[in-house]
């Protein structure tokens, strides 16, 4: 394969990605008209519905508002719009699909779409469209499921799942961050001292996963697997927070995803991509983390030596990505992206292979958070 072309600009590469993914995954709801839902591979089965993965909605959801806030920025408002009402749509399809409910036995779950829920309704504001009933309603249910899985079991954090055997990174971080900006920075707060407490890897200064209860005695077991999503969600809360002491972690923070989440660039490149996670649900993981990156990046209340370490992950990330995308296959120009930053899509995902959404959503968030990052002012 011939790398692609580097000279195109952050919008240009994220609306790439837009087409991609929605060319590639969406449709309608078994067929049914007004809904919208992404398939989780492709190719996939004509009808759009059958395998399930509630929290790669809750990403393409976020996806689609970055897209929204993306065309507005550039003044296209009918643009904006469009993608604001599509939003909706799969608000709604979300809930047709989960048995006609928002919640889940997964608290991390219920927390991304809480996340994308509320962005959502962010842009409809900038829009100058009211909140609707559903949001409101989405937002309420599962702010009100988080709530119930933070306990004083295990001295603070979240539970991960209904079981309330586990307490993790991965529900503490992003429900904090949820909390945090409905400006409940208390509850906030609580969750990050305790990850900090309890989930801190403090040689590298990383988050570990999580503490398993197990068998009836329910004995600590610690999870110390890092992931470059579990960084992302408590440095956007950390930025979201902005107090001097949350700010002084941030600082550490990006420090240490600069210093041990990198890996070496694609052939010729002397940039330090983000390491990625391969696929399935790890798939997405690091394009989390770069998209509070970006946040990271443009917080007036950092340094510059820290928004500009952020900056150039970011980017780095971004380069590695975008030199190795290609077409689906010579038929086929719609656009693959590699789970690997330094692998082209062209040996990982090879014409004939089934590509899943989870990379190609997390390259697609890249690309955004690239693009947020040269705009201002910053957009969360």
């Amino acid at each position: 394969m011939t790398p692609a072309p580097a000279p195109t600009t952050p919008e240009a590469r994220a609306a790439s990605a837009e087409a991609a993914v929605t060319s590639q995954f969406t449709g309608r709801l078994l067929g049914v008209p007004g809904t919208h839902l992404a398939q989780v591979s492709h190719p996939a089965p004509p009808f759009v519905g059958g395998s399930w993965n509630y929290w790669w909605q809750a990403h393409y959801l976020d996806a689609v508002v970055d897209a929204g806030l993306r065309a507005l920025r550039a003044g296209d408002r009918e643009g904006a719009d469009r993608r604001a009402r599509l939003g909706h749509r799969l608000v709604g399809t979300i809930r047709v699909r989960n048995v006609l409910r928002f919640t889940n036995h997964l608290y991390d779950d219920m927390a991304w779409l809480a996340l994308a829920v509320d962005r959502l309704r962010l842009l409809r504001a900038a829009l100058d469209r009211p909140g609707t009933r559903r949001l409101r309603t989405a937002e309420r249910v599962l702010t009100t499921q988080l709530r119930s899985a933070m306990t004083d079991d295990l001295g603070g954090g979240l539970f991960w799942s209904t079981r309330r055997d586990f307490k993790n990174t991965p529900a503490t971080g992003p429900a904090a961050l949820h909390l945090a900006r409905l400006g409940d920075t208390a509850a906030a707060r609580s969750l990050v001292d305790w990850l900090y407490d309890r989930l801190l890897d403090g040689e590298r200064g990383l988050f570990l996963d999580g503490i398993r209860l197990d068998g009836p005695a329910r004995t600590e077991r610690m999870v110390t697997d890092v992931y470059t999503y579990n960084q992302g969600t408590v440095l956007g809360t950390l930025v979201t927070l902005g107090d001097a002491t949350s700010l002084e972690r941030a600082t550490h923070l990006v420090a240490a995803c600069r210093d041990h989440l990198t890996t070496a660039g694609p052939p010729g490149s002397q940039g330090r991509p983000l390491r990625t996670h391969g696929d399935g649900d790890g798939g997405l993981f690091t394009g989390i983390l770069v998209r509070y990156l970006a946040l990271a990046a443009q917080h007036p209340g950092l340094a510059a030596e820290t928004r500009s370490a952020a900056t150039t992950l970011v980017d780095d990330t971004v380069d590695a990505l975008w030199w190795g995308h290609g077409p689906r296959s010579d038929d086929d120009p719609r656009l693959v992206f590699s789970p690997d930053p330094v692998v082209p899509a062209a040996a990982s995902q090879p014409p004939g292979s089934t590509v899943e959404l989870s990379t190609q959503l997390q390259a697609w968030m890249t690309f955004e958070a690239q693009a947020v990052l040269r705009a201002q002012p910053s957009t969360r």
